[in-house]
């Protein structure tokens, strides 16, 4: 059998017929409510005044609560069983109240109806709100925005916004589209993007998402993307898409379904009739009835419910957090991974080249700083732009330079207020025979030495600065008992540096994509279970041999999205840990239903098969354990990190 609750998964022609919509409201169930009261009030006839109205007065009156209370049940398992499809929930427990009535036992078949669309009643509600947390976690696009158009600010629906207008965000207001900043500054709260809730601060020419939240000062923003286009729709297409891909664990439990309903049919019956032939007093009602009981606690909604609750519910908290699951699947594969392969650039570092060191001989710092930033100022390369954002915007002001000549793999010359400068490698120092201190051949970062008038007057080390949270990342991921393995393009010198500075257990330096490949690939044919790191683009070849595939910063590259099977959207590694703790934590509180409902359920059905639980056991032990099991499932929404 394979249960489809929320009834909004219900067969697509069954629901019309379903009385359980998204609405789980009382006011939508009082038909159940009423007959609930009406139950309880022939109860308190029986019980506190001893008083049961004649047949076929309490019929018609247990009748009129069973009806009330189990219609769309009914009806359900009527739309089945003409499919022939006998061997699910709904046809289970019609049989088995009809069953009760047959006997006499009307306030027990009302009993089990009502309390199974009560357990039916939460379930919904359980996975609805799940659901709806997932969704509105990002689906926090406006439904309007404010664009300049002639001079006026006219509000528009922002699928009306075509490319390069410019859209007018005021404090307090959310982003509607992606775009570049066209203000000079502003601050942005991406909680519901990136899952950091301290502020994100853009200059001019920044690239600002839709889903942020501007804080600060009205902010013009020049549209690059369409809202179609934008990464939160594709984010949120992602997310949606993952609440249906199922893992082993579903997958094994909707197997499981089809064959235990068939069996518990099967064992009702064999309840029923074999005793028979080997009991001397046999009693047809006595064994009709504990078939009933049987059948009733057999019922396996607790686990069908329950597990993908929880499924989504680990999708919903990793998304909390940042990290972007495209299935539930991958929340199972993550518990097994016992090897992180990780890129270098971009994941265990900024990715962008800092200043790292000042070294000066006989000149102050921030001279030295000024002249190489004056005469990088001449160039393009990527060290000199690090030298130029060090010293900042007006470092190279009135200074007057002139002769700047490029030497090719080596650096610069010129001339800056009538002195000769020289700024470049250790290679161009050699080449004007200047002399500088030998331990800088040492050093295994990009160095900047810089000479004036023929002297030597200091060197600036440029290196790719290490993420603040990585070295943490690393030890947690250690705590685990994982290795963790770093593969780089870089030279091998730097690799070895960063990853004695992190504590990485191996470190690969000098490697092409195919290079990253073939270790991946050593690393998998000795048993190792394998989630690697990167960007999601240059290293897609890698992200798909892996056992998991994860993108850092999904929010730079529509192509992290479409690559990758998890995507953690800002660029801290320790989201990896976390990913990998969300989904230990999703497997163990799915396993933990599975044991509970299973073990009561065995229970119930031994006692039940020896006439000891009666129905209203059944169904207690059967509503019991689901909502038990709903409950710890609602945990994980709960969770924080």
């Amino acid at each position: 059998m394979e249960h489809e609750h929320n009834h909004v998964e219900e067969q697509a022609d069954d629901k019309k017929a379903v009385v359980i919509k998204d609405n789980t409201g009382w006011k939508s169930h009082w038909q159940l409510l009423l007959a609930l009261m009406i139950l309880f009030a022939m109860l308190t006839l029986e019980f506190g005044f001893m008083y049961v109205p004649e047949f076929p007065v309490n019929f018609i009156i247990f009748g009129i609560a069973y009806l009330l209370s189990g219609y769309n049940v009914l009806y359900l398992a009527w739309r089945k069983a003409i499919r022939l499809d006998f061997f699910n929930e709904f046809f289970l427990m019609s049989v088995a109240t009809i069953g009760a009535f047959a006997i006499g036992s009307y306030s027990e078949g009302v009993a089990v109806m009502a309390f199974y669309s009560i357990g039916e009643w939460f379930q919904d509600a359980a996975v609805n709100r799940a659901k709806r947390s997932i969704k509105a976690l990002l689906d926090i696009r406006p439904d309007e925005v404010s664009v300049v158009r002639k001079d006026n600010v006219e509000v528009v629906n922002p699928k009306d916004v075509v490319l390069n207008e410019i859209i007018r965000v005021k404090p307090g207001e959310k982003v509607a589209l992606d775009g570049e900043l066209v203000s000079e500054k502003a601050s942005f709260n991406t909680a519901a993007l990136t899952g950091e809730s301290k502020p994100d601060t853009k200059t001019e020419g920044d690239v600002v998402y839709a889903g942020m939240i501007n804080l600060n000062t009205v902010t013009d923003i020049k549209v690059t993307s369409l809202f179609t286009d934008s990464k939160l729709s594709k984010i949120l297409e992602m997310v949606q898409d993952a609440t249906a891909r199922k893992s082993q664990t579903q997958l094994f439990i909707s197997r499981f379904a089809k064959i235990y309903t068939p069996i518990v049919f099967a064992l009702a019956v064999v309840v029923c009739f074999v005793p028979y032939f080997f009991v001397s007093d046999y009693n047809f009602s006595d064994w009709f009835y504990r078939s009933l009981v049987f059948l009733v606690i057999s019922c396996p909604c607790a686990l069908v419910v329950s597990i993908p609750l929880g499924y989504f519910g680990g999708i919903g908290l990793a998304s909390r957090n940042g990290i972007l699951f495209k299935g539930s699947n991958f929340l199972d594969v993550m518990t097994a991974i016992d090897t992180v392969v990780m890129d270098k650039t971009g994941t265990l570092t900024e990715g962008v080249f800092k200043v790292q060191e000042i070294v000066t001989k006989d000149i102050e710092e921030h001279y030295l700083v000024k002249l190489a930033a004056t005469i990088e100022s001449q160039s393009t390369h990527p060290i000199g732009m690090a030298i130029i954002e060090h010293a900042g915007k007006n470092a190279t002001k009135g200074l007057s330079v002139a002769d700047v000549e490029e030497i090719s793999g080596h650096g610069l010359k010129g001339t800056i207020d009538g002195k000769e400068v020289l700024a470049g490698n250790t290679k161009l120092m050699k080449k004007f025979n200047i002399e500088y201190p030998a331990e800088i051949d040492s050093i295994v970062y990009t160095i900047v030495v810089v000479a004036v008038d023929k002297k030597y007057k200091g060197h600036i080390t440029i290196a790719d600065k290490i993420k603040e949270d990585a070295v943490q990342a690393i030890k947690s991921m250690h705590a685990l008992n994982i290795k963790t393995v770093m593969l780089s393009g870089d030279k091998q010198s730097v690799v070895d540096e960063v990853a004695k500075k992190l504590g990485i257990d191996n470190a690969y330096g000098d490697l092409l994509p195919e290079g990253k490949v073939e270790k991946v690939q050593t690393l998998k044919d000795r048993g190792n279970h394998i989630a690697f790191i990167g960007d999601g683009v240059n290293d897609a070849p890698v992200v798909a041999l892996a056992d998991a595939g994860i993108a850092m910063g999904g929010l730079g590259s529509d192509a992290t999205i479409e690559t990758a099977d998890i995507v953690i959207q800002n660029d801290q590694p320790s989201k990896i840990v976390t990913a990998i703790k969300v989904g230990k934590l999703t497997k163990q509180i799915v396993w933990q239903n599975i044991i509970m409902a299973m073990a009561v359920k065995l229970i119930v059905l031994g006692l039940g098969a020896g006439g000891i639980a009666t129905l209203w056991e059944a169904v207690i032990a059967d509503v019991g354990v689901a909502l038990l099991a709903i409950l710890n499932a609602v945990r994980i929404q709960r969770m924080r990190f």
